[in-house]
């Protein structure tokens, strides 16, 4: 791994300029890989999970201040582990073991050189299936191109075209540009490839190779939304797939005072609620109009169950993960 991409760190949008071989930068991260679960996940998008699930792997830290990210004790309140490369690689080869139809790296756009070194391990040692990089979208294209070889899946949210909204809720005013850029980078580079597998007489689709782009509605931010898919119509439709959410959630974070006020005034610009039935139906209506050639539409649900905890071994509903990995038991999750 090349130790000096790290120093004066310009590997995201942000470039904090941190040497990070000797701090944290503003990820909250140094340049060792820290990670907090690995599980086989049954929750993303069905060309994700197929039949085996997804095999993610959350790492800790990120370069965003999402305020109402659901994975904030991993995000930004540190929790996770330092992990060697080998480990790293490990991880890997034990999810395909398990089963898992793909890799997919959750939040690791602040550690691109030691991923690609971990990742080019795993192969080395035998990983065979796809690699997904799951991101927020806020890359640079300098680092995905370290990526080349590696990963042939992309799944990056487009949170938001609103430079405002993107300053107050995820403290980066320069995060519609950058995740544009990052995401055509990505469109251009990554062919759709869907083929057909079949298990126990079931065939269901896969993705080897390609950009699915989520994106998450905002309660009370429609035409944010509706911008966003005017964007997604006329520069990724028919060479990625779009992923429209509508799973937004009050997360009950357990922090300090303090804390707890930063939040809610950067959560201010939003309505800090579940997605209504109303909204539901104009979503729907707004999809339906705009016609995308491939897109997942996520059923409104009022079920916060799902909610991770990464302080327990299965951080998931049962229903939606099973733990390979973690942060405080390593590979002793059963």
């Amino acid at each position: 791994m090349n130790t000096k991409l790290y120093d004066s760190c310009a590997l995201c949008p942000r470039k904090c300029g941190v040497n990070r071989s000797a701090a944290a930068g503003f990820c909250l991260e140094s340049e060792k890989i820290r990670i907090a679960t690995a599980c086989l996940h049954f929750g993303e998008e069905p060309l994700l999970t197929v039949h085996g699930g997804s095999g993610t792997i959350f790492l800790t830290g990120c370069n965003l201040r999402c305020a109402f990210c659901q994975n904030y004790q991993i995000s930004q309140n540190g929790m996770g582990r330092e992990v060697p490369v080998s480990e790293f690689a490990e991880i890997c080869l034990r999810l395909e073991d398990a089963g898992a139809e793909n890799i997919n790296i959750v939040t690791g756009s602040h550690h691109v050189p030691a991923i690609a070194q971990g990742l080019s391990e795993a192969r080395r040692r035998g990983l065979s299936v796809p690699i997904c990089w799951n991101s927020s979208g806020y890359d640079s294209v300098e680092s995905l191109s370290l990526l080349e070889g590696l990963v042939s899946i992309y799944l990056p949210d487009l949170k938001t075209l609103s430079a405002e909204l993107s300053e107050s809720l995820c403290a980066a005013k320069n995060y519609p540009e950058s995740a544009k850029k990052a995401i055509s980078w990505m469109i251009a580079h990554n062919p759709l490839k869907i083929v057909e597998v079949e298990k126990d007489g079931v065939k269901k689709e896969k993705i080897m190779s390609g950009v699915i782009v989520r994106h998450l509605f905002l309660p009370g931010r429609f035409f944010e939304t509706a911008d966003v898919l005017e964007w997604l119509k006329k520069n990724a439709d028919g060479n990625a797939i779009i992923s429209l959410m509508s799973q937004y959630t009050p997360v009950p974070f357990d922090e300090d005072e303090e804390s707890l006020a930063r939040r809610k005034k950067a959560m201010s610009v939003i309505e800090n609620r579940l997605v209504s039935s109303d909204e539901d139906n104009d979503l729907r209506d707004l999809v339906e109009a705009y016609d995308f050639d491939y897109l997942f539409y996520q059923d409104l649900c009022a079920d916060t169950e799902w909610l991770p905890d990464f302080r327990r071994t299965q951080p998931f509903s049962c229903k939606l993960a099973k733990p390979v990995w973690h942060w405080d038991r390593g590979f002793d999750v059963g």
